[in-house]
């Protein structure tokens, strides 16, 4: 048996450009539950307040949040440069169209086995 690491998804946002995704391991999972531990916590609690300004700040660490879906889970971009470079899994949330990076997004969490209303927060 041969076993891939990654497996690779044709993006729809952005035809000829292909994500390279790491699939989900036991020390990937501890690697991204580490790493997203200490933003959802305040998270959590920011969204149930009522004030405008702890509805912006959860907002800020849900987009924080994906980020690091995003950064951790996309191993590489084929087929995209930016500003001449080749896309990077952090390039591509700096300054990649967001329509990639929220198709890389979904991606990846489907990837780490989240259901459909798991994925939307």
């Amino acid at each position: 048996m041969e076993y891939a690491s990654v497996t690779v998804v044709d993006a729809a946002a952005v035809p000829g450009v292909r994500l390279v995704l790491r699939r989900m391991s036991f020390a990937r999972r501890v690697e991204l539950m580490r790493r997203i531990r200490e933003l959802a916590r305040p998270a959590q609690f920011l969204r149930a307040g009522d004030r405008v300004g702890e509805q912006m700040d959860a907002g800020l660490l849900r987009a924080e949040i994906d980020r690091v879906y995003v950064e951790w889970g996309v191993e590489r971009v084929e087929g995209l440069a930016l500003d001449g470079v080749p896309a990077t899994a952090q390039g591509l949330a700096e300054a990649g169209p967001e329509e990639l990076f929220r198709e890389a997004l979904d991606a990846v969490k489907r990837e780490c086995g989240l259901s459909d209303e798991e994925r939307k927060n």
